[in-house]
């Protein structure tokens, strides 16, 4: 179960995870980060959901973590904040199949780096992006210095360096988002989008996510994860139907749902 601020609905194929504490532009609390990693977790084995959506509740999507919660003492069993929150980030970053951050007003710390976890990212005029951790004297993770990076490339070293906030016409310049929309036409596009998604192969998605990933991490995609995928092709019956539906001019039902063991 999730609190109150991490809601998830599910309308036919696709889930939207929101961000739900608009009091506090949906800074994210201890709670939320082990709330947002066990969505992640639970509509990544949802065979039904296709695609997800992360936004945020309210004028925002994000202003970060939450600040109070950094320095609070806890059981010395208990994680971390950091370790929830690290945790939560992988959840996101690791969901088999597409992921889109619908960003307006402050996407900004801990919000940007949840942003970059996503696959897509469609922004409205007006939102705003900045990757913080100079402002407050700290290390940036690891994992997420690394996504950062291999989005951005050496734009990312500005926004650490300075943690300034850019406007998301320049966030759209350097390749942090995918899409500038404007407001009134947000909900339009996220639906045409969530639709071309769910219409296309997932075994297409899950197979091109993990193999960028081990591009941008290793520069190569190994033999074994290639014969992998090149198993799973062969027993999905994801081509046949692909042939099948453009030779009769249909939209495909493609039947492949997950990963065989």
């Amino acid at each position: 179960m999730t609190p109150d601020e991490i809601a998830v609905n599910i309308t036919g194929a696709v889930a939207t995870i929101t961000l739900q504490r608009p009091a506090k532009r949906n800074s994210v609390t201890y709670e939320m980060w082990v709330s947002l990693g066990e969505a992640c977790q639970s509509l990544a084995a949802d065979a039904a959901v296709r695609v997800v959506v992360l936004r945020g509740a309210g004028d925002h999507f994000c202003a970060g973590a939450d600040i109070t919660g950094l320095l609070a003492e806890r059981p010395v069993w208990a994680p971390s904040f950091m370790d929830v929150n690290m945790a939560a980030e992988h959840a996101l970053a690791a969901l088999p199949k597409p992921v889109i951050a619908v960003v307006q007003g402050d996407c900004i710390g801990g919000g940007c780096a949840l942003a970059i976890d996503c696959d897509l990212r469609i922004a409205v005029h007006g939102a705003r992006f900045g990757i913080t951790p100079a402002k407050l004297g700290l290390v940036y993770p690891p994992s997420s210095l690394e996504r950062v990076v291999r989005l951005l490339g050496p734009a990312a070293k500005r926004l650490l360096y300075t943690g300034d906030l850019i406007d998301a016409v320049e966030a759209h310049r350097i390749g942090l988002v995918d899409e500038l929309v404007a407001a009134d036409e947000l909900e339009a596009r996220l639906a045409a989008l969530c639709v071309t998604l769910t219409q296309r192969s997932l075994l297409t998605q899950a197979a091109t996510k993990e193999m960028v990933g081990a591009i941008t991490e290793h520069g190569v995609v190994s033999a074994d994860l290639a014969d992998m995928w090149a198993r799973e092709v062969t027993v999905s019956g994801e081509m046949a139907e692909g042939v099948a539906a453009f030779t009769e001019r249909r939209a495909p039902n493609f039947p492949w749902t997950g990963r065989h063991s």
